[in-house]
């Protein structure tokens, strides 16, 4: 079995900022990619920003120069630190880890449940 759990969602003010962790346990061999999504009311979930075991990152549009994403593989947790918000940035924010959790075998992306973002305007 594979855990994640997200932390550090909150209520902030327009220009504020935020840190979000995901921390990954249980069977895992290795972990490759981990990553943020969101999804605000009424709007699909979307991709925010990713970042591979080697430490190569991508971020969508909205959230580049704003958002970093950041992990400790030795504590299987990535972050995302959130700067400049905007009331647009209002979601549920989701952590993922594509973990491989027996040698030799495919990886899976397990999910968190989700961390409640709130920009106030």
């Amino acid at each position: 079995q594979v855990q994640v759990v997200e932390s550090g969602g909150g209520l902030v003010q327009a220009g504020g900022s935020l840190r979000l962790s995901c921390a990954a346990s249980g069977s895992i061999f290795s972990i490759n990619a981990m990553g943020w999504y969101r999804q605000a009311p009424g709007k699909q979930r979307e991709l925010v920003a990713v970042i591979t075991s080697g430490g190569s990152t991508n971020y969508a549009d909205p959230v580049k120069g704003r958002f970093t994403i950041s992990r400790d593989n030795a504590k299987s947790t990535v972050y995302l630190q959130m700067n400049s918000l905007k009331p647009e940035d209002t979601a549920v924010y989701y952590c993922y880890a594509d973990v491989t959790v027996v040698a030799g075998t495919l990886s899976y992306d397990y999910w968190g449940q989700g961390t409640q973002v709130t920009v106030s305007s």
